[in-house]
């Protein structure tokens, strides 16, 4: 192996790793910036190394002893070792870089983060599966950090109650079926009141497996899933879906949810997002609002508790479907959703379009929504409302919105929907600069 080096990490990348510049560039993961380290390349690439950390020579202030004794070797989460407080603020610090190198420009405000709960806050998530034989088990997890096997873990402290303590018996259960070597993954999902697994199946279950898998469900009052092709197959083992949702307590909702459905993971994050968006936005009883990548009406229908009326647009059929019974469910009559593919339709031709918006609310996928940015500007709202899970191509799309559509940026924050890792889920607000009417 290669000597040890000595260095002085210079900042964090976007996957968590130090970055340290003794000579070529080495990423070195488990470091924090300012830290003088001791390290040792492993790997050599034509621009960078990829390295171990050996030795913390002088740790950071902000550093943290992790709680998880699996950090470090699994890539759930690649910031344990900063102090939650630390990692908001690195969060928000890298808005607002990308902010003004990106997109050229600066909030009037700064938000406020929201957060909540540091642990036992993911309520979605999609774990590999893997039976090996060196071990003579299944190991079910995420994928290590720097290789790609699944890691060895026994709990996960990230996952919701009761996904967070049903690693090992899940282990169990795979390792015990006849088809042990045909289950790649497993996907979860929690509800306020019931929780949902989904075993992925390359071949068919034995009777005997059925009967496991059957009684895992109810001794951990869990609903029990197969998939034994693509998304459409994922079917409840004995018929009864397990019965999904969640609460808006603010506006009086609750929202139904399929465990393949995406839904915001984080909980109580995702009540005070909503809170927040549908303030931000102050739509009143005599405005229209469209609502775009809507979903299955998570922002939609707390926004019709609120505004005259309200047109959410999703290119996925299945979540309309959803969001159209959330909207019988709550007996709210004053949102309509349609079926739309933003990216690569004129939607801007459709009749529901075509009647206007005062107020436009966009929380798109990580690609951003450039494509419908002319046709939303073409609206001409009074506020746009822009909810990302990238600071890249929001800063992008924030700046087509200012420098190209006469928009004003008037306020911009994080929020930390996943703590402990480095995604940067943001929002910020838009108000068109020649509208007079509103404070």
């Amino acid at each position: 192996m290669d000597d040890i080096e000595s260095g002085v990490v210079l900042a964090i990348n976007h996957d968590g790793d130090g970055i340290v510049k003794t000579g070529k560039t080495a990423f070195v993961p488990g470091v924090l910036t300012g830290e003088a380290i001791r390290y040792r390349r492993t790997r050599r690439h034509r621009q960078h190394d990829e390295a171990q950390l050996v030795e913390v020579v002088t740790p950071a202030a902000d550093r943290v002893s992790p709680p998880c004794p699996h950090f470090g070797v699994c890539g759930g989460c690649a910031l344990q070792h900063l102090a939650p407080a630390a990692q908001l603020a690195s969060k928000g610090a890298e808005l607002a870089d990308s902010l003004e190198r990106i997109g050229r420009v600066t909030p009037q405000e700064w938000l406020a983060p929201l957060e909540g709960p540091a642990w036992n806050y993911r309520r979605r998530a999609r774990l590999s599966a893997r039976f090996v034989r060196k071990k003579g088990r299944s190991l079910v997890g995420f994928r290590e950090r720097s290789a790609p096997y699944v890691a060895e873990i026994e709990s996960c402290r990230v996952l919701a109650a009761p996904l967070d303590t049903l690693v090992t018996p899940l282990s169990a259960l795979l390792t015990d079926l006849s088809i042990r070597e045909r289950v790649p993954q497993v996907e979860v999902s929690v509800g306020d009141r019931a929780t949902a697994v989904i075993l992925r199946v390359l071949s068919p279950p034995s009777a005997a497996d059925l009967d496991a898998i059957r009684a895992f469900g109810a001794a951990h009052a869990v609903v029990m899933y197969l998939q034994p092709g693509g998304l459409d197959t994922v079917a409840p083992l004995d018929g009864a879906p397990a019965a999904l949702d969640y609460a808006l307590p603010d506006f009086d909702l609750r929202l139904a949810f399929e465990p393949i459905d995406f839904i915001q993971v984080n909980s109580v994050v995702n009540q005070a997002l909503v809170s927040r968006a549908v303030r931000l936005l102050d739509a009143g009883p005599t405005d229209r609002v469209l609502d775009l990548y809507c979903g299955l009406g998570n922002f939609t229908l707390a926004l019709a508790r609120r505004a005259g009326e309200v047109v959410g647009v999703e290119g996925d059929a299945g979540l309309i479907a959803r969001a159209r019974q959330n909207a019988t469910r709550n007996a709210i009559d004053n949102a309509q959703f349609h079926v739309g593919n933003l990216a690569a339709e004129d939607v801007a031709s459709s009749r529901w379009w075509a009647e206007g918006f005062s107020h436009v609310l966009i929380d798109p996928p990580r690609a951003g929504a450039r494509e419908v940015l002319p046709a939303i500007a073409h609206l001409a709202p009074r506020r746009i409302l822009y909810v990302s899970c990238h600071p890249g191509t929001l800063a992008r799309d924030l700046g087509i919105l200012v420098h190209e559509h006469g928009y004003a940026l008037k306020a911009a924050g994080v929020l930390d929907m996943f703590p402990h890792t480095t995604h940067v889920e943001s929002m910020a607000l838009l108000e068109a600069i020649h509208d007079t009417s509103r404070p």
